[in-house]
């Protein structure tokens, strides 16, 4: 245990708790407020958890940077692996916020979307009729290990990180910075972290939530990141399928990233039914498409409220059946 740490982020932690205790106060009384009211709520409680069920001695990190909380968190767990505190690290995020309140506080800032008719046809990253996001929830957890670990143990092999970019944009508390200079740092540092250049990347899992201006501005800095690689990469938002986990979104797309390079296959956005004009990139839209043979790289961006911005590199290298 002492060579074995956890990373794990939320963006807002035990909201849902936070709500229902207050109900209890106000209906039933002061003393009917739970005792684990507190340790339920506080915004490392995943981290904490896990660090407890796993027995973690290495360092339990616990980072809260909105919907870029898990991918940070994977970044912070490399860290660790790199700087020799730790042999293994579980990584990953967690996020539940579907109640009433959360719900219609996104919608009275214009982030979600009002297709409630069609709630399954909501979310359309880059579609040209997008009007905002649709929250999911859940919880993803990877093992994150020195190879020399990995191969100590006869452990099967996913795939690579290989780098990773951390940014901020210092713009605005919601909105990203127009011209996505602080999103296109983050991809250049960790295409830099990596060792890759960016005609390496074939497959980026996009933050992509399908709000107005956060699709533009991030297809401006992905195209601007791979340059005239850009062509030969495949753009996908997983979130078209999943809705935004919000804190938990990178953990999750860093799982179907792997996945994808994997298997070899670009996921689609679904919903795509008239792409948004000018955008500069290959939208991976409505089908799967396969990725080419040999060596793979890609990568998977989080971008967050109060403009924190994280890319991850990941590649197929080491990776065993």
């Amino acid at each position: 245990p002492e060579r074995l740490g956890v990373s794990v982020g939320s963006g807002i932690g035990g909201l849902i708790t936070t709500l229902d205790q207050w109900d209890v106060q106000r209906e039933k009384g002061l003393r009917r407020v739970s005792p684990f009211t507190v340790p339920m709520l506080m915004a490392n409680a995943p981290a904490a958890h896990v660090g407890l069920l796993v027995n973690a001695k290495a360092g339990v990190h616990a980072p809260v940077s909105a919907c870029a909380s898990s991918n940070e968190a994977i970044a912070l767990g490399a860290n660790m692996l790199r700087l020799d505190e730790a042999d293994v690290v579980v990584v990953g995020g967690s996020e539940s916020v579907i109640h009433a309140m959360p719900i219609v506080a996104f919608a009275q800032m214009q982030a979600l979307s009002r297709r409630n008719d069609e709630p399954e046809r909501a979310s359309r990253p880059w579609d040209i009729d997008r009007d905002g996001f649709v929250i999911g929830e859940g919880a993803v957890m990877l093992v994150m290990e020195t190879l020399a670990s990995a191969k100590a143990r006869g452990a099967r092999i996913y795939g690579t990180l290989a780098g990773a970019g951390i940014s901020a944009d210092s713009h605005d508390i919601v909105q990203p910075e127009p011209s996505g200079a602080g999103q296109l740092s983050a991809m250049v540092k960790a295409l830099r972290n990596a060792g890759l250049a960016p005609s390496d990347i074939k497959h980026i899992n996009a933050h992509g939530t399908s709000t107005v201006q956060g699709d533009v501005t991030e297809a401006k800095s992905i195209a601007r990141a791979l340059g005239s690689g850009v062509d030969d990469a495949l753009v996908t938002s997983t979130k078209s399928m999943t809705g935004h986990l919000l804190g938990g979104a990178g953990a999750l797309e860093t799982f179907a990233t792997v996945m994808a390079l994997r298997n070899r296959v670009s996921p689609p956005t679904i919903n795509l039914d008239h792409e948004e004009p000018d955008l500069g990139i290959q939208i991976a839209g409505n089908v799967s498409h396969p990725l080419p043979d040999g060596p793979l790289a890609a990568l998977n961006n989080s971008f967050g409220f109060g403009g924190h911005n994280v890319a991850l590199a990941l590649t197929n290298d080491n990776m065993t059946e």
